[in-house]
């Protein structure tokens, strides 16, 4: 299933002063991208590695790998492996890349951070689930909307990618609790020839307080050999 669709970093680029100097030094070569292996439907072995970077402290707090377990016509599974941690984490998508399950959290029917094909730029759709812890019972609501705002070719350590840029919006509720709140803003780049997003950034506030603010960086990628 060919994806024609899309969850950021900000490049900050700061000018140097001039310099009295007799003669300008020579530009250096610019390095050219890797090149991109065409990933459009998933296969059991393709892996995709993040680097996910707290804008908070400024600092990479985890190097995470997904590798595709098992596909099937409803479902795609994956594990995560984790750098410094033995024991690995579990993923199960849909064949839209929503969450259906992560780690202790089930979702019914899906996260809705996936895509929606075929993407075009200005599509918005909205989605509506629950999430619930299965180790305790905790049942959370979600709504939200997504929205296409852009095409953007976006370069990484892993190379150079014609994406589409997607900004998703929801809300949680507690539902022993409603005065409990949650709001996330996530937007994803997401690359069709890899099938996958290169870039991430998810914004987490409880109760209007801020508690996360993460980037998430594709660092490399392949296909079982």
């Amino acid at each position: 299933m060919l994806r024609y669709a899309v969850l950021g970093l900000i490049g900050l680029v700061t000018g140097s002063a001039w310099a009295q100097q007799p003669t300008q030094a020579p530009a250096a070569a610019v390095q050219p991208s890797k090149a991109v292996i065409r990933m459009e439907e998933p296969l059991v072995g393709d892996h995709w590695t993040y680097d996910v970077r707290d804008e908070i402290t400024g600092t990479i707090t985890a190097t995470r790998t997904n590798v595709v377990t098992e596909v099937t016509a409803k479902d795609i599974s994956t594990r995560v492996d984790t750098v410094g941690k033995p024991e690995p984490g579990q993923i199960v998508y849909d064949r839209s890349w929503n969450v259906t399950l992560s780690g202790q959290w089930k979702y019914s029917p899906n996260d809705g951070a996936g895509i929606q094909m075929p993407l075009t730029v200005g599509k918005i759709w909205n989605f509506q689930a629950s999430e619930t812890n299965v180790s305790n019972g905790y049942i959370w609501n979600r709504s939200g909307k997504s929205k296409v705002i852009g095409q953007e070719t976006v370069t990484t350590k892993a190379g150079t990618f014609d994406t589409f840029k997607i900004e998703t919006l929801l809300s949680r509720k507690n539902v022993k609790d409603p005065t409990r709140k949650g709001e996330v803003t996530a937007v994803t780049w997401y690359a069709p020839v890899i099938d996958h997003w290169v870039k991430r950034t998810f914004v987490s506030r409880v109760d209007s307080h801020l508690l996360v603010n993460n980037t998430i960086e594709l660092t490399e990628y392949g296909r079982k050999q």
